[in-house]
């Protein structure tokens, strides 16, 4: 309601007020320590172990090689202590040296990735602007419960990964598609779910874009090659198998599928292979799509990331960080059921019940499919209508 009220109105003292309203949110939500996840204690370690001069791919945090790093604030809140190495990519451990630099403490880093978050907001004005439409519809992302919470409260590293995703599509779109692509594997290299993006700056037979990007990663890897494939971390070691990937129990048109046939051996297998396909296909007629209108381009982007998280289907709400700046600039209805939705994933609220998740991703996964045939019978009945009238 909010959104549509502020697309009425484009004079700058609304403007100021949307923006005054999201700095005391997000000021609320840095007040109280981290609520939904200690994912945040994880980087402070990674950061303080590199500036050691240690390989965070090497030890898992409760070794005893690293017991001289342990403190009273950092260590205890640490998640998979004694099981896990970090998972996460070269990009985001730079950022965990750098912000650990000016303080190995939670509140810097969230400070830090506020301001990841503050580029994110920038470059959603920029392109409301090129795209004529108006600039206060940037109230759908600051006032949104979901970066506010996962963001200004959890700190997840997603917000730099949104911001280097965004950065690279406002270059590409501005016309420098290989320097756009450079931001881009960077961002993958902060969560690589976020890789079908590429495809709405790719042109097919263009060999020059998958060689920069496969650049940008070999260089980002480089510091970390001491540990061999260990640089892969914990995602290739026990992340794929503790989120049900491996078995299929959190896939949820999988979980879907098994519901109604049965399981089967090897399901999972096709279903990999099915799933990679779809984005193939979706991916190349993004790339051959003769549309190049910078709407255009945002919406098949966001189309592609849609479907990614559909085929995933994530069972944390900060996964979905990745959609945020869509619901502002294309403001799909798809867009909205699922960041809102998303928030039915976060299983650190105090419920007095139990909900299933199942159930939830059921809620959240079948609204998204409910709101793509809507839209579609909205298209066909649009089309009939002109065949009528012609």
């Amino acid at each position: 309601m909010a959104t549509r009220l502020a697309e009425r109105r484009q004079d700058g003292r609304v403007l100021w007020f949307i923006f005054g309203v999201a700095i005391v949110l997000r000021v609320y939500a840095l007040w109280f320590d981290p609520l939904l996840s200690s994912d945040i204690y994880r980087y402070v370690w990674d950061g303080r172990v590199q500036a050691n001069g240690i390989n965070p791919y090497r030890f898992a945090p409760a070794d005893e090689a690293l017991a001289f790093l342990r403190d009273g604030a950092i260590f205890p809140n640490i998640n998979r202590a004694d099981t896990a190495v970090t998972i996460y990519p070269p990009v985001a451990q730079f950022f965990f040296l750098v912000v650990t630099r000016i303080g190995e403490n939670v509140t810097v880093m969230r400070i830090a990735l506020l301001g990841a978050e503050s580029i994110t907001v920038l470059l959603i004005v920029l392109l409301l602007r090129r795209m004529n439409r108006p600039m206060t519809r940037v109230t759908a992302y600051l006032w949104h419960p979901l970066p506010v919470w996962e963001i200004a409260n959890s700190g997840h590293v997603d917000a730099l990964m949104v911001a280097l995703m965004l950065l690279g599509l406002w270059i590409a779109l501005a016309g420098h598609a290989l320097r756009g692509a450079v931001a881009i594997a960077c961002s993958v290299l902060v969560k690589p779910y976020v890789a079908p993006v590429l495809a709405g700056i790719w042109r097919p037979w263009d060999l020059k874009m998958p060689l920069v990007v496969i650049a940008v990663v070999a260089l980002c890897y480089l510091p970390y090659l001491s540990v061999g494939w260990g640089v892969l971390g914990f995602l290739a070691n026990g992340y794929l198998t503790e989120e049900g990937i491996r078995a299929g129990n959190d896939l949820w048109l999988l979980s879907v599928w098994r519901l109604v046939f049965g399981e089967h051996q090897g399901d999972v297998i096709a279903y990999v292979i099915l799933a990679a396909l779809l984005l193939l296909f979706l991916g190349l007629s993004v790339a051959r799509s003769a549309d190049h209108a910078v709407a255009s381009r945002l919406a098949h982007i966001n189309m592609l990331l849609l479907v990614t998280l559909l085929l995933l289907s994530p069972n944390y709400p900060w996964y979905f960080l990745v959609i945020m700046p869509f619901v502002a600039l294309c403001g799909s209805a798809p867009t909205w059921i699922v960041s809102i939705g998303a928030l039915l994933l976060s299983e650190q609220l105090d419920w007095d019940f139990y909900i299933p998740r199942m159930v939830t991703k059921s809620v959240l996964f079948g609204g998204l499919l409910l709101a793509w045939a809507a839209m579609a019978w909205t298209r066909m009945q649009r089309t009939a209508d002109k065949g009528e009238s012609a």
